[in-house]
Formats: structure tokens, sequence, C-alpha cells
């Protein structure tokens, strides 16, 4: 309720802007303000938004020459949800003829902003193309676009405009539009189409050398066509763009070296990997490795080395696993107790954190269904994390 409150309070300044106006207009010292402009003002301070509302309206019905309380009471509406009384006053506002061209466009992009949260997304793209093409709220009207392509997953048209952005604001896109052409390959990928896929995750890295999705997307195509050495390449040169993404990598690697019969090459470059990154993935998949070739005591005394350097829940929890199967009855029960607090603790733990607005999640989302960034949610990190 204190929101809408506040929301209102520019409603009521804009009507007492027109008290003052009259006065000023006709000269008047005795000029009467109405009654009902004094009403508005105390349901507000009496927190009874929705008479206020009413009253406000009324006050614009007799004398609507003040815009910018009609924007501002149509902001307010869509701010609520009530979006058809908000294009109801914004296309009112465009229809006088006597609105100077200035405050016309602002009404148009208000407008467009109501069709866009009607879902009348046709419509709100013509009002903010013909802006665009008038080069009036340009940036911003390019904004209110790019939403709208990204939410009909238009890519194409997603791309174009994130162009022109980058050409009308200045705005550093690259990373962005690399990611338009990851969606449009992944759309190929799932037609079965490589082919298509192809030039599109080549255009990502173009576009944006440290697209990380884009290396992830040429070595799953790359192995889906056999091509292993050529996957491997893709596959490593994500350490080159963004190490905190190695974790998404090191499964299909330890495939593609063993289909390759070629183990040792994989172990030296995750003990390589180890020097450089504390990654508790990377440690436990080193410590199965070294459980199958060396055995349980030699992937014990690994992972013990590597607790005191990094502790890690994950790595206690291996090592339970090590444990329980080595000891008695009694000393397995109280192991297996262990286990369950350590499972526990670790399964419902978000495994990537959006690093603009916070929004954890199990799965790797390339866009944050939160706050919509692209590129921002990474593996979460501490005792419980990486």
């Amino acid at each position: 309720m204190s929101y809408l409150l506040w929301l209102l309070l520019p409603v009521a300044a804009a009507s007492g802007w027109l008290v003052a106006w009259y006065q000023k207009q006709q000269g008047l010292r005795n000029f009467l303000v109405p009654d009902y402009y004094f009403k508005g003002l105390n349901y507000l301070l009496n927190e009874e938004p929705d008479k206020a509302i009413d009253v406000f309206i009324k006050l614009i019905d007799v004398d609507s020459d003040t815009v910018e309380t009609h924007l501002a009471l149509g902001i307010l509406f869509r701010r609520r949800g009530e979006v058809n009384r908000a294009i109801r006053i914004h296309q009112n506002l465009i229809a006088r003829t006597s609105l100077p061209p200035q405050q016309r466009n602002l009404a148009r992009f208000e407008l467009g902003q109501d069709f866009r949260h009607a879902g009348l997304l046709d419509r709100a793209e013509d009002l903010f193309q013909d802006l665009v093409a008038s080069n009036t709220h340009q940036v911003l009207a390019l904004r209110q676009l790019l939403e709208i392509y990204q939410q009909e997953q238009d890519w194409e048209k997603a791309i174009g405009t994130a162009q022109q952005l980058a050409s009308a604001d200045n705005e550093p896109m690259q990373t962005v539009i690399a990611q338009y052409y990851c969606e449009q390959a992944e759309v190929s990928l799932r037609q079965s189409d490589g082919y298509a896929a192809q030039p599109l995750i080549q255009q990502a890295l173009k576009v944006d050398p440290n697209c990380v999705r884009a290396s992830l997307l040429e070595g799953q195509l790359a192995f889906q066509k056999r091509n292993l050495d050529h996957a491997i390449d893709a596959f490593q040169r994500v350490e080159r763009q963004d190490p905190d993404y190695l974790t998404e990598v090191i499964e299909p690697l330890q495939t593609c070296y063993q289909e390759l019969g070629q183990v040792n090459e994989f172990t030296d470059y995750l003990r390589l990997l180890l020097e450089r990154y504390d990654s508790i993935t990377l440690m436990l998949m080193l410590a199965k490795i070294i459980r199958q070739y060396e055995g349980e005591q030699q992937a014990a005394n690994f992972i013990v080395k590597q607790l005191h350097q990094s502790p890690s829940l994950r790595g206690i929890d291996y090592l339970l696993d090590l444990a329980v199967e080595k000891t008695s009855s009694i000393s397995r029960d109280h192991l297996l107790l262990l286990k369950d607090m350590t499972r526990q603790l670790l399964i419902n733990k978000p495994a990537y954190k959006c690093n603009h607005c916070g929004f954890t999640t199990r799965k790797l989302h390339w866009q944050c269904p939160s706050c919509k960034q692209w590129n921002t949610l990474k593996p979460t990190q501490g005792i419980d994390g990486e």
C-alpha cells in the first residue's frame, strides 16, 4: 500500500501544479482551489489510494491540459496491472491534435509499454519501430524491441536490434549478440541440423571470442560427428575463456579422452588444472581416476590432502563413501549417519548463482530467469560449492 502511495505523489504534485498554473494564467489572487483536490490529498494521507485515484481523474476531467498528470496516471495504472486504463489514457493523449510532438512521442512510447505489458506484442512492436525510425526515444524504444524479440524468441530480429542499439548508444552488445547466435544454433541442433548450426557457432565466437556457450556447442557438435580431437580443442578452450565454467567440460572431456584411449593424457590435464584452480569437481574427477587405477587408499590419501588445502562438503562426502566400504558394521553405521548428513546438506544446494541479481538454481541457464541478464550465472563457490 505504501508503494502505491509513493506512486500517487507525482499525480498530486502535478495536480497542484495545475492549480498554480491557473493562478498564473488568469491572474486571480483569490482563485478557488477545487475541493476535490484537497480530498485527493486527504485520501493519500489516509492511505486510501483507490479513492485518491478517482479524485485525480475528476481533476483531469475539469481541465485536461496537464499532460504530465495524464502520463503519471497512465504509468500508475500500468504498474498496478490496470493496463486497459493506462492504454485509454495514453490513447486519449495521442488523439489530441494540439499536443506538441515531443509529448506525443512520449505518450506513444508509454502506449507501447502498455501494449507490451498487455501481451499485444505486435502493436507494441509497431509503435517502437516507428519511434526508432523517427529517431525519437530511439535507445529506449530499441531496448523495448529487444525485450519483445527475446520474449518471442525471434533471434534474427534480436541480433539486428542489438546491433542497432550498440550503434545508437555505444553500448557493448557483443556478449548478448553471441548468445543470440547460440540460441539459433541450439534450435538447429534440436532439429538435427548440424550443418546449419556450425556457422552460427562460429559467428558467435567471432562476435565474442570469450563465449563459453559457443565453445560448448562446438565441442558437442564435433563429438556427435566423432571428431574427438576437434571436440577436445573446443572444450579445452573454455579454460581460456572463463575458467569458472571448467565444471561444464570435465565430463565430456573425460569421454573424449577415454574413447581415444588417452586416459593418461586426461589425468595429466586434470593435474595441471588443479595446480591452477581450486575446484572440487576437478578434484573428485581425479580422485575417481586414482581410485580406478591405483586403489581406494591412494584415492583417500589424495582427497585428504586436497581437503586440507580446500575444505569441501562434496569432498567429505566422497571420502565417507570410501571409508564406508572398508569399515566394520558398527563403525559403518556411524559413517552412514555422517554420509546421510552431508547428503542432506548438499541435496538442495544451488549449483549456480547469478552474479547480477543473486538468483540461484541447480541448472545452468545462459539467461538469468530472474533479471534476464545474459551469461551471469556461474557455479557457486565456497565450502558447499566449487
